[in-house]
């Protein structure tokens, strides 16, 4: 299975960390937070990456190589300009069969055969990872029909949130969803998933382990100090 990681930000909430270096490479309990990121997928031996970069992208490639370091064999997407969380794909050769694709900036927990098995199940052309918190006003809430999710809704008032279950940022995907994918730039949030949401295609799967957003400082000191490194 290959894993598509999200690493081209520029992270401005993070400067001045991030002036002279990705987040993608911000260190803490002695490794950067990609690396973090790529234990999830070691841990169940999905080690075909691809790493779709664009701010300061030479030092994540000299960072990571061509991934032999890490027991992992690790391929790259440059982006020249920046494409949004959706675009950078159609910079790769379609895949014959699911995939994952995930923000490298958070700390995620989640059984990926399990949610994998969910998604064949389910039927569904995406399967978005979705992650309960006590105050979703700050993230994309999902509205939901059983297992199905009808929309998002960005950061709503607490009390007018359709749900507790945010877009926890790591989604399986058929291939026909790169059919979808506008040319350019392109967003997840609002090109891809309201398009596949019509359809009735896009499920939502809540897991309850480990996730932290590195978004700015306070939740990166979060992160840093609550994280549990993965086994």
């Amino acid at each position: 299975m290959k894993a598509i990681i999200l690493v081209g930000g520029p992270a401005t909430r993070l400067h001045p960390l991030t002036l002279d270096k990705p987040k993608a490479l911000i260190e803490f309990q002695g490794k950067t937070i990609l690396e973090h990121v790529l234990d999830l997928f070691q841990k169940y031996d999905i080690d075909d990456i691809v790493l779709s970069t664009g701010y300061l992208k030479d030092q994540i490639r000299d960072h990571f190589k061509d991934g032999k370091d890490f027991g992992m064999n690790i391929n790259y997407i440059e982006e020249n300009e920046p494409l949004g969380t959706a675009g950078p794909l159609n910079l790769i050769k379609k895949p014959k069969e699911a995939c994952i694709v995930c923000n490298g900036d958070e700390l995620k927990e989640i059984d990926i055969p399990k949610m994998l098995d969910f998604h064949k199940t389910s039927g569904a052309k995406a399967t978005l990872a979705l992650r309960r918190v006590e105050d979703p006003s700050i993230y994309g809430v999902a509205e939901m029909h059983g297992t199905k999710i009808r929309s998002f809704v960005e950061k709503p008032k607490k009390e007018e949130a359709p749900s507790n279950l945010i877009n926890a940022g790591f989604y399986i995907m058929e291939p026909e969803v790169f059919d979808v994918i506008p040319k350019g730039r392109a967003m997840f949030e609002y090109d891809v998933f309201p398009k596949l949401a019509s359809e009735g295609a896009l499920h939502g799967y809540e897991f309850d382990g480990q996730w932290f957003d590195t978004g700015n400082h306070e939740r990166l000191k979060r992160a840093r100090d609550l994280w549990t490194p993965l086994k």
